[in-house]
């Protein structure tokens, strides 16, 4: 396998320096920090992801209030137990997004955080035992337990929460292919799962977190 130091280097060349690349870096934070927090937290973050897809982030932080405040604080057993009625008031509601789909889905996705919390016991607990060797397995599980969250979606949740990621951007896999990491064309399920696999090898190689590599090759080249 090729140098990865070699890639290090020239992410810090191309970024001013050393301290450039580590400002670029995503936090990740610790398994017992992510079992700190509760299924709501999980949940909001969730659906947050779910209605920013495709607008501006700021314009969704500004109405977010309201929307915790809507969706009971994003309590996953209350937005479940909400009727159809209720979710058809929210269509008259100015404070929030009024996307029908979105707002279904967020109904969808409270019954399917409720059956993964059944089963795992917590959603800290589902993303935190899931092995890293097999991070785009639980990408893939996300997108079908919950509605709009499939393409880059789960990765963005999981780096937004801390859990270490990867992220299949095309700045990735120019950079992996650039330095002779990779030779496919990084489209379809099978080519994300021989990335993944890379970029869990190189982790493994250099004690480095999967968010590390990653965001390193994507800020390598040009």
């Amino acid at each position: 396998m090729a140098d990865f130091e070699a890639v290090r280097k020239a992410a810090i060349t191309r970024l001013g320096g050393d301290a450039a690349l580590k400002a670029r870096l995503p936090k990740v934070a610790s398994a017992k920090k992510l079992k700190a927090m509760d299924d709501a937290q999980y949940f909001s973050v969730i659906s947050f992801r779910v209605f920013s897809a495709g607008l501006k982030r700021s314009m969704v932080e500004a109405k977010w209030p309201a929307f915790e405040e809507v969706f009971h604080g994003f309590e996953p057993k209350k937005v479940r137990a909400m009727s159809d009625e209720d979710l058809e008031s929210l269509m008259n509601d100015s404070r929030i997004i009024r996307h029908w789909g979105k707002i279904r889905a967020t109904h969808h996705n409270a019954a399917a955080m409720c059956d993964l919390v059944d089963e795992y016991g917590s959603f800290a607990a589902y993303i935190t035992d899931w092995p890293d060797d097999n991070l785009v397995g639980l990408w893939e599980d996300m997108a079908k337990r919950f509605k709009q969250l499939g393409g880059r979606s789960a990765p963005m949740v999981l780096r937004h929460l801390g859990r270490d990621s990867h992220m299949p951007s095309e700045d990735t896999v120019r950079g992996l292919q650039h330095f002779g990491f990779y030779d496919g064309s990084g489209k379809g399920k099978k080519e994300t799962r021989r990335i993944g696999d890379i970029i869990h090898e190189i982790a493994q190689a250099n004690n480095c977190s999967l968010s590390e590599v990653s965001m390193t090759f994507a800020t390598s080249c040009d």
